[in-house]
C-alpha cells in the first residue's frame, strides 16, 4: 500500500471512530464545507445537519467499516465498503448493515470526506445468481 492509500485508510478509520464516539469536533474538521450525506432511507443531510445529529438524539453502541476498496482520481478518491452500526435516534433503532460509498477530496495533503451514500444490504437480486 502506498503512502497516499495508507493515509486515506487511516482517515477512514479515524472518521468511523469519531462517528462512534459522537465526536462532532473531529467531524467538523473532517468534512468538506459542501459535504452531503445520503442516509439509508434516501434522506440528505448537509454538513451542519450531519454534525447536529448527536445533539438531536443520535447515539451509537457500535460503528465500523470493513470490506473497504479504494480508487483514486487525481485529488479525489472513492471508497466502497460495508458499514455496520448499532444505535438509536430519538428512541428508534438505527442499527443495521449498509453498503457505503464515501467520496473524498485531498486538500493541502490531507483527506476530507466530501460525501457519503448508504444503502441497506438486502442481498443480490435473483437474476444475478443465474
Amino acid at each position: 500500500m502506498d503512502n497516499r492509500s495508507q493515509r486515506l485508510e487511516e482517515f477512514v478509520q479515524k472518521w468511523a471512530a469519531a462517528e462512534q464516539r459522537e465526536d462532532a469536533a473531529f467531524l467538523e474538521e473532517a468534512l468538506t464545507e459542501d459535504f452531503v450525506g445520503v442516509g439509508p432511507l434516501g434522506f440528505m443531510l448537509n454538513k451542519e445537519q450531519w454534525l447536529g445529529r448527536y445533539a438531536r438524539g443520535l447515539s451509537y453502541e457500535s460503528f465500523g467499516l470493513d470490506e473497504i476498496e479504494m480508487r483514486f482520481y487525481g485529488e479525489a478518491a472513492v471508497a466502497t465498503g460495508r458499514q455496520k452500526q448499532a444505535g438509536e435516534f430519538q428512541g428508534n433503532d438505527v442499527g443495521g448493515e449498509f453498503r457505503a460509498t464515501l467520496i473524498f477530496a485531498e486538500r493541502d495533503g490531507r483527506w476530507l470526506l466530501a460525501g457519503l451514500h448508504l444503502s441497506p444490504i438486502a442481498g443480490a437480486p435473483s437474476f444475478l445468481n443465474r
